[in-house]
């Protein structure tokens, strides 16, 4: 724990009364159960272990990546000189992220959207959303602002680690470097507990505690496909794509090379007098024409030239790459710049784009737990209160749809919605609309009903409705009296005719069930 002073300890272990938990105890004295925590080393050590792979991964976003050359057939000193680069791993993530946008938590009943509002959102959710693309999660440090306004900090996974609750995803202890120098030595570091935040400043070896009111770690993972094995999630740079990746550089590589060599027509001459003026090599690799001569017997050497090579075996072998790494990564061949003389129709594009669409949706409920998370304990920061998880049940984040809506999709939807409202009346709201489509009109829009209930004085045409809509309410009674319609569907039908539940349940009780065999 870095021999900090820390309040509540007792033995090493923090004294805390709970009622239900989830991580181990050392001992119970008087109801109380001390709570065992890890320790700012073990943080560090974690942190350690795993800030290499991470690193790794951003390399691969960032296209900085040497790979390890084999130089089974190039020379290395040949080869350094045709490095290949390759964005295929920044496309996998990029294709992602850039489809998550995060628009509102819904039922909002502690303003929580007011928070976000103050700390930059479209900066805010755009970073976290991509750090957790690449490195499997973020971090976001939770500070309170001399105005009481709650700061979120996003911190990226090689800069932060801790101990996390499998149940809520928070952590019960974390661990951040907030600054470093030039050659990565931690500056400013930060150990998160329930009670307090602890800053270390290693230049000035000095501590400051800052009390921590909200009763969880301030520091909030945001995890992108977490499992039971992996609690802190999965990268969208996987392993194999690392690979097809590593392939499809090679094969660039060469190709590059075998380009370069054959850029000139090959050529050979044989049975040349050893006596002769050899050949000038650079005259001899760019001259169109050779003017050789014959020796004192009359013999004249044969001239011939290799035949160049095919770039064809190193396309395909790139094609095949690329279609192992698009399958891995739920794109298409265009996405990766193997563009088709025949272009796809458009559901065919929607079509082959169905896995980043699940993909995404994936990642939409991972992430927007982790958003969740962050918005809890920025309120309870803000309003000083203790967290308790049941307090936030009902609220919800909301993303846009994965893919814009074209005009062909909006045409769809519209029929659709149309459809539904004659089948189930004010089904299709302005919220469902958006959440189809992207577009926020009249949020207080609603669906147009069907005039059911009919006035008095009405005349003509709607009188005539009238008796047609009794008409149809006298005949579902009379199938529900023969047992044809069962009381749930004659519930329903009546509630689509204008009439309320209580109506329509008290209609079907009124009218006695005689059976088929009353005729």
């Amino acid at each position: 724990m870095g021999g900090y002073p820390h309040p509540l300890r007792h033995n090493g272990l923090h004294a805390v009364t709970v009622h239900f938990f989830s991580r181990d105890f050392k001992e119970i004295e008087e109801g109380v159960i001390y709570l065992e925590q890890k320790g700012l080393n073990y943080l560090r050590n974690k942190l350690q272990l795993y800030s290499s792979d991470v690193n790794l991964k951003y390399r691969y976003y960032a296209m900085t990546q040497n790979d390890v050359q084999f130089g089974i057939t190039i020379p290395a000193h040949l080869r350094n000189q045709y490095r290949s680069v390759l964005g295929w791993c920044t496309k996998a993530v990029d294709s992602l992220a850039d489809r998550l946008v995060f628009r509102e938590f819904e039922d909002d009943d502690f303003n929580v959207n007011e928070i976000f509002k103050q700390n930059n959102p479209d900066i805010f959710f755009d970073s976290v959303i991509l750090s957790s693309l690449i490195a499997s999660c973020s971090f976001v440090y939770i500070s309170k602002s001399e105005e009481g306004i709650p700061r979120l900090q996003v911190i990226e996974a090689s800069n932060a680690t801790g101990v996390i609750d499998p149940i809520t995803g928070l952590l019960t202890e974390g661990y951040a470097v907030l600054k470093r120098d030039n050659w990565g030595k931690p500056l400013l570091e930060a150990y998160f507990t329930e009670f307090e935040t602890v800053i270390i400043d290693s230049k000035s070896n000095s501590q400051t505690v800052i009390e921590n009111t909200a009763g969880i770690p301030l520091l909030v993972p945001v995890i992108h496909a977490p499992d039971s094995v992996r609690p802190f999630g999965r990268s969208r740079i996987t392993h194999s794509a690392i690979y097809q990746q590593k392939l499809a550089k090679r094969t660039l590589e060469r190709a590059d090379v075998t380009a370069e060599f054959y850029s000139f027509p090959q050529k050979y001459v044989l049975g040349m007098d050893p006596e002769s003026e050899p050949l000038e090599t650079w005259r001899a690799t760019i001259s169109s024409m050779l003017q050789l001569g014959a020796n004192d017997d009359g013999e004249k050497p044969s001239v011939g030239q290799f035949t160049t090579p095919s770039m064809s075996p190193f396309t395909e072998q790139l094609r095949t790459a690329a279609a192992l790494f698009a399958g891995e990564c739920g794109l298409t061949l265009d996405d990766l710049g193997f563009v088709s003389d025949n272009p796809s129709s458009v559901e065919a594009i929607k079509a082959s784009h169905e896995n980043l669409r699940l993909a995404g949706r994936k990642a939409q409920r991972s992430l927007g737990s982790g958003l969740l998370n962050v918005a809890y304990v920025a309120a309870c920061l803000r309003d000083d209160f203790k967290y308790a998880r049941s307090r936030f049940i009902d609220t919800k984040p909301k993303w846009e749809p994965l893919f814009e809506a074209d005009a062909n999709t909006l045409t769809l939807i519209g029929d659709g919605i149309i459809k539904l409202n004659q089948a189930i009346p004010g089904f299709g709201t302005a919220e469902l609309v958006r959440d189809l489509t992207g577009i926020k009109g009249d949020m207080s829009a609603i669906p147009k009903l069907p005039e059911l209930e009919q006035k008095a004085d009405i005349s003509g045409d709607k009188q005539k409705n009238r008796i047609i809509s009794t008409y149809e309410i006298t005949s579902l009674l009379g199938n529900y009296q023969k047992g044809v319609v069962s009381k749930e569907n004659g519930i329903l039908l009546l509630m689509s005719m204008g009439r309320s539940h209580e109506e329509a349940e008290t209609m079907l009780n009124n009218t006695e069930v005689i059976g088929d065999n009353n005729e």
